[in-house]
């Protein structure tokens, strides 16, 4: 029998990629990385994916949030929170960890949980512990749903500033004077532990710069130029992580350069100088995010030293096994020299952001940046790789 005359079905049109955007979280980058979302929404395009947005509150609650992009943004100086835009105040959203199940779950108190469908991809904004440093991915890993950025590994080592800069060394890039104090240290011996930091300033000199290791955004970062403002430094930095890190100042001019993977590997992006800002001892988190100190894009470098922090960039990229996406700051010393002070596996992502700008200002705008990342998170599996 011909089927010839008989009436078809229409086609379904295929299923959009459905990309989980994660902000928020327990960090006390918590109001940044929301904004960073908000920014991260408004510019996926829509006819190519499905987006849900998870917001992770400070306690830890994963929570469903409305798509609207223009209630996450800086006003009256004061960042937003999760809390303020969550669909409700005890209901939750649950990713299985079951590589076979990518569906994602909401339930209330109550009510009869309710399927939100399959995640595609996570793309996570968060900045920080809990998020950043190789916790997310671990879960994302767990659950088989790809995930744009780094893995486990190089988002842990991104995140301490310890370890990073003890694998920069391993491969050869130049780092700064610096010394750690971790929580045994101070649990053992306060008063030896601040020692190991007073000795350290006698031999590379005031001021010193005291640092959570394990934090970003600037964030319980101080500029210490003597001993009376050691402890209250001490104890700022120790709000934020129990772990510290002191660094001697360098001389120089600071220098980032933004790094992309690409189907064929890697690339840097031109670079970036930030000035030094005149209404801040140093840029901070209030010259950052909340006056914007603008950068100059691109860096007033000589076309040599371009090309050189543009292959450091690179080189510290592959050092720490990163993927996606990277933003490496460095220092210009006064005698020539790049000397590499970290990198962020999720930078801060903006418009206004450094990382944003220079791939602007390399040809790549704002929503192709956006889609780039989700498709190559897209065709990158989980697990070894």
């Amino acid at each position: 029998m011909s089927t010839e005359n008989l009436p078809q079905s229409p086609e379904q049109p295929p299923r959009k990629p459905r990309v989980a955007v994660v902000f928020g979280g327990r960090s006390s980058e918590h109001g940044i990385s929301v904004v960073t979302a908000g920014a991260v929404l408004a510019a996926i395009d829509r006819t190519k994916y499905e987006v849900l947005p998870i917001g992770i509150t400070t306690d830890g609650r994963w929570a469903l949030t409305a798509d609207e992009p223009e209630r996450m943004a800086i006003t009256d100086r004061r960042t937003p929170t999760v809390d303020q835009l969550a669909d409700s105040v005890e209901g939750a959203v649950v990713l299985s960890v079951d590589p076979a199940n990518r569906e994602v779950v909401y339930s209330e108190p109550g009510s009869v949980p309710k399927a939100l469908g399959e995640v595609d991809v996570v793309f996570p904004v968060l900045h920080g512990p809990y998020g950043e440093d190789g916790t997310l991915q671990g879960l994302l890993e767990l659950s088989g749903v790809p995930y744009v950025g780094s893995g486990v590994l190089a988002s842990a080592v991104g995140q301490d500033k310890d370890y990073m800069k003890r694998v920069f060394t391993s491969f050869g890039l130049k780092v700064g004077p610096y010394v750690v104090i971790r929580p045994r240290e101070w649990e053992r011996d306060a008063s030896a532990a601040r020692k190991k930091i007073v000795d350290f300033a006698g031999e590379h000199g005031w001021p010193l710069f005291v640092k959570p290791a394990r934090a970003g955004s600037s964030i319980g970062i101080t500029k210490v130029d003597g001993l009376e403002g050691l402890d209250e430094a001490i104890a700022e930095a120790r709000r934020h992580d129990p772990k510290i890190l002191v660094e001697a100042a360098l001389t120089g001019r600071e220098i980032e350069c933004g790094v992309l993977e690409f189907e064929d590997g890697p690339r840097a992006s031109v670079p970036a100088e930030i000035p030094p800002p005149s209404a801040h001892a140093y840029y901070d988190f209030e010259a950052k995010y909340i006056d914007s100190t603008p950068g100059l894009v691109p860096a007033p470098l000589t076309p040599e030293e371009t090309a050189e922090v543009r292959r450091l960039a690179v080189e510290a990229f592959e050092a720490a096994s990163c993927e996606g996406l990277v933003r490496a700051d460095f220092f210009l010393t006064e005698d020539g020299e790049f000397v590499i002070n970290e990198i962020n596996t999720l930078p801060g992502f903006t418009p206004i952001s450094m990382y944003p700008q220079m791939w602007q200002a390399s040809g790549i705008g704002y929503p192709e940046l956006v889609d780039r990342l989700v498709r190559a998170a897209l065709n990158r599996s989980t697990g070894l790789r």
